[in-house]
């Protein structure tokens, strides 16, 4: 899951950790896993969700492409929809 705005509280529970904790449990691929859309050290799911729950149309606009190349079966996108819309350039 990403998220484009505030963190998600359990990725700001496991960063209390350190880095390479958070990391660790990512790369382990054995479990769901919270980030930053702008991480991009974030690798390919099955299937990716991303929170468009804040962040600037920058961070949006470029969160939501990579997402759909990382996901491998299903793209799950939650925010309003006229928000996606105008930041991707598409014409409702």
């Amino acid at each position: 899951m990403l998220t484009t705005g505030e963190t998600h509280p359990w990725a700001a529970h496991e960063l209390t950790f350190g880095e390479a904790s958070y990391w660790a449990q990512h790369d382990a691929a054995d479990d769901v896993f919270y980030a930053d859309a702008a991480a991009g050290r974030a690798t390919g799911r099955p299937v990716v969700i991303v929170a468009v729950n804040g962040g600037s149309d920058e961070v949006t606009g470029t969160a939501l492409p990579a997402a759909m190349a990382r996901a491998g079966t299903l793209l799950i996108v939650c925010g309003d929809p006229e928000r996606i819309t105008a930041v991707l350039g598409a014409h409702a």
